[in-house]
């Protein structure tokens, strides 16, 4: 057997089973003949083959568990060849800062956070505008909640569907048509609020159903863009944008509608998600493989980083459409995402919805001024959950097991956040309370490193139907919690006591994820 061995090469025999792998013997390593002298190593099962011509050294190792043979050459630079196959795979080191934000991975992903901005911001105008909408119409606090809850209805039906389309058709196409039917459900808001009640409900209804896939096709493009070193950071960026249309949604409402009446942010918002559209039909692609403007370097960078994702990615499109639902079902992992999801959606939405009114109404802020405490927060989850993001890859590059290191991200986001509500409660002043506030947002944005990332980890070939189940769950429980924190407040005439019930749910919710989730992959077929 003549060596394949090269000046400045790295070279890799990954073993197959034996019985799969006959080239390379189990056990008698001296039928391999390679024109090299061989040292036996300290470590066990591991040999050193010194060659005096080149200096080269290649480790062998006879690996008990998997059964085969696995030789590298200490040099630098890479091609690796695989078991009997031997192919050729580039050994890369990972990106420095400013290759990674320039890149074309990270431009997708730039995309994924516009789009989640604007997701949003459409959706959070409806909780400044409901204070005026309801002096003029004469709607009670608990209808008002009804008329910010109708959003949640139509997001209640698509996330499943539309889940599985995006593991059929892809996270590209699946999220332009959702950014376009939601930027037209928003922009004939003011038309459908002029004309009747049931028009209002529907158009808030309809824009439920097209955001209801925006979080499914994030997770997918994330997927197949980045490799899983990357990944907690790349959905940091994309729900940074998330929490910033929150901030600009509650920010710029108020001053667009001083400017333009109650409807001018509808309008606004509604016609830059159309533009969003053109830009990334023309701009991005499903896969890297198909983007025409990546460089070699990073296309290599992330097909073997990823390899095994990524093939999984391309498998998912052969698939059927619809996935297998009881098996999903029937594992423990899956209902920790489930249950993760729902909290995260009840306390997303209560805080959402609810908190200009908290202000206005406990600590006598006015409209303008309840908008901007309530923003803030958003603001600073923006930013805590990329360092968040970028922490949990660190973690798991250092060697920590990415289920403990989902566990450590899980627990921080639900159990910081429980123990500031408790704060928020006792608060005195609207500068205290919006600090509480702060700080429960903010740690929130550490979840996104937990249950939301191990969505593409336990079942990538499934990771959009999984999150929709979650995010199904996740709506009917940030439906339950909006209608009935309107109700709480009435019957019992307490805020406080409904951000305290918030607070046992989030650390309840901790535990069950920490007890039942994994990092490792599960078999769903």
């Amino acid at each position: 057997m003549n060596s394949p061995l090269m000046f400045g090469k790295s070279i890799h025999f990954s073993s197959l089973p034996t019985s799969q792998n006959p080239k390379f013997p189990t056990h008698d390593s001296s039928k391999i003949l390679f024109p090299f002298r061989l040292i036996e190593s300290t470590k066990q099962n591991s040999f050193r083959i010194v060659s005096s011509a080149t200096s080269l050294r290649l480790r062998l190792r006879y690996d008990s568990v998997e059964r085969g043979l696995r030789a590298r050459v200490s040099s630098d630079g890479g091609d690796s060849f695989t078991g009997g196959e031997l192919q050729e795979e580039k050994e890369l080191q990972a990106p420095s800062f400013v290759e990674f934000i320039t890149s074309e991975r990270v431009k997708v992903v730039a995309m994924l956070a516009l789009a989640l901005a604007l997701c949003n911001a459409d959706r959070v105008v409806m909780s400044v505008a409901i204070v005026p909408l309801s002096l003029s119409h004469g709607w009670s606090r608990s209808f008002g909640g009804v008329v910010q809850s109708s959003f949640l209805w139509g997001y209640l039906i698509s996330p499943i569907a539309g889940g599985a389309l995006v593991d059929y058709y892809g996270g590209k196409v699946v999220m332009a048509w959702g950014v376009a039917l939601w930027s037209l459900a928003t922009f004939l808001t003011p038309w459908a609020a002029e004309t009747s009640i049931w028009a209002l409900l529907t158009m808030r209804a309809l824009l439920g159903v097209a955001e209801g896939v925006a979080l499914p096709c994030m997770n997918n493009m994330v997927a197949r863009w980045f490799p899983q070193t990357e990944r907690s950071r790349a959905v940091g960026i994309a729900m940074a944008g998330f929490q910033l249309g929150s901030a600009i949604g509650l920010t710029l409402a108020p001053i667009l509608m001083s400017q333009g009446g109650i409807f001018g942010p509808f309008v606004i918002f509604g016609l830059s998600g159309f533009l969003w559209v053109l830009v990334w039909i023309s701009a991005t692609s499903s896969t890297p493989d198909q983007n025409p403007q990546i460089s070699k370097s990073e296309l290599d960078y992330i097909l073997n980083n990823g390899r095994k994702s990524f093939r999984v990615e391309n498998q998912a499109k052969r698939t059927k459409v619809i996935p297998p639902f009881r098996r999903l079902l029937s594992k423990p992992p899956t209902w920790s995402l489930i249950v993760a999801n729902a909290m995260h959606s009840w306390g997303f939405f209560v805080i959402l919805s609810w908190m200009p009114i908290y202000f206005n109404t406990i600590h006598r802020v006015d409209l303008t001024q309840a908008a901007w405490f309530s923003a803030v927060p958003w603001s600073m989850m923006a930013i805590v959950g990329y360092f968040g993001g970028a922490w949990s890859d660190i973690l798991i590059q250092r060697g920590l097991s990415v289920t403990m290191t989902r566990k450590i991200m899980q627990s921080i986001g639900f159990v910081g956040p429980g123990i500031a509500l408790i704060g928020l409660t006792a608060a005195k002043s609207p500068l205290i309370a919006s600090a509480w506030l702060t700080l429960a947002v903010g740690l929130k944005s550490f979840s996104h490193s937990g249950f939301l990332v191990n969505l593409q980890e336990i079942a990538p070939q499934y990771s959009g139907v999984l999150h929709g189940l979650s995010n199904t769950a996740g709506t009917f429980a940030a439906i339950v919690g909006t209608i009935g924190a309107g109700f709480f407040v009435e019957l019992v005439g307490s805020f406080q006591g409904f951000l305290l019930l918030t607070s046992f749910l989030y650390i309840l919710s901790a535990l069950f994820f920490d007890i039942f989730a994994t990092g490792e992959r599960v078999n769903f077929d």
